[in-house]
Formats: structure tokens, sequence, C-alpha cells
């Protein structure tokens, strides 16, 4: 999916420490974004917080319809306590981290990612470990659901031949950026359902009890 003003590749895997930085107040000051969002569909949608290692899997997760938000270098007490606040499910492939009081009661809800996994892979696997489906998605930069925008409406943001080429637009609702189907969105939209369904994506055996435990708790 395109965006004006820049129109950058989601499924890039390298992670750009002040593009992938997001502000955690940004995510309290408004409690229907944090926790469980309604989906298009009325049911109940969870969303996430990614530790530092997992900036691609929050992209990937955001194509396939969920808010997911990414923290570069944030200290593991401090992601472990935005997760409580903001009720999201903490997703860390750190094994130290659910060792925190309040994975390990539950306070916080969490999945340990196994290592080693493509960045697609990573959400094939969150996808099936909390039986999610994939969904609408949501914008590839902040994790904000999106609009539909009538074309009008979005003549001046977009690239002209990008207003010629395409007739529908979205916006985001949170950090207001206008998207529309690129050329590549149909090989994101195919790989998240092909991860989503297992293809490719089995996690890797070397797994240790207590990482197959906490997994189970979540």
């Amino acid at each position: 999916m395109g965006e004006a003003g820049g129109g950058e590749d989601p499924v890039r895997d390298r992670e750009d420490p002040v593009r992938d930085r997001e502000d955690p107040a940004r995510d309290r000051e408004d409690p229907a974004r944090d926790g469980e969002d309604p989906a298009r569909d009325g049911a109940a949608a969870p969303s996430f917080l990614c530790d530092a290692m997992l900036g691609g899997l929050a992209r990937w997760l955001r194509g396939a319809g969920y808010d997911a938000t990414f923290e570069h270098g944030i200290d593991d007490g401090d992601l472990v306590r935005l997760a409580q606040q903001t009720g999201r499910v903490l997703l860390s492939s750190d094994a130290g981290v659910f060792e925190r009081r309040p994975l390990r009661t539950a306070a916080v809800r969490g999945l340990y990612v196994p290592r080693g996994l493509r960045p697609m892979e990573q959400a094939g696997f969150v996808l099936r470990e909390l039986g999610l489906r994939v969904r609408d998605p949501r914008c590839m930069a902040c994790g904000g659901a999106l609009a539909a925008a009538p074309k009008d409406t979005v003549r001046g943001a977009v690239p002209g031949m990008v207003a010629d080429r395409y007739d529908e637009f979205w916006r985001c609702e949170r950090c207001d950026k206008v998207l529309w189907k690129g050329s590549h969105w149909e090989g994101i939209a195919a790989g998240v359902a092909a991860a989503a369904a297992g293809a490719g994506a089995e996690p890797p055996a070397a797994m240790s009890t207590a990482a197959r435990r906490r997994r189970s708790s979540t």
C-alpha cells in the first residue's frame, strides 16, 4: 500500500530508529486506541506492543489489520509498564522479559516470539498462536485505522500520477496519511495470508519448556 509523502515500503526489514520510534504518550492519551479495538465486523481485536527486536513484526501486523506499536531502545522494565498501562499484548523475543512479575501473574498479556523467523513469519506465528484472522489493513506507518477517502478529497495530497491511476484511497484516522493500494500490495497481502496459514512459517523446534509454558498462558 502506498502512502503520500514518502511511499515507504512496509516490507523492508531494516529498522530505522527515527522512523520506528513511537510516542508512548500518544497511545496513553486516547483510551480507545489501547487494549482491544473494535474491529470492522464488530468483534474485538487485540492491539500489540513489540519490543526493540520486533520492529519489522509491528509493520507486518499492521498489514494484517492489527494495531501494533514498536518502541526502539526502550528499557525492558519500561516496556512492561507501558504494556500494562495501555493494555496491549506484549510481543518479545527476549525470554527474560517473561520472568517479570506482571507477565508471570498475567497482569500483562504476552507472547514469546521465537527467534530465527523473518518478520512475515513472525506475524504468521502470532496470528496462529492467538487464533487471529487476517483483517483489513491498518496504516503501515502508525497502526491507525483507515477510513475511505473520496478521490476528490485527496487531490493535492498525492502525486498527480497516483491520482490519475488509482480510484480508491484511504486516510489514516491517527496520523492523517493518505494511502492507496500500490503495486506491491498484492505481495504483502499474499505473504501475510500464507504466513497466517503456516506456509513455511513453522517456529524453530529448539524452544525451551519455559517458553512453551509462557506461550500457553497467554
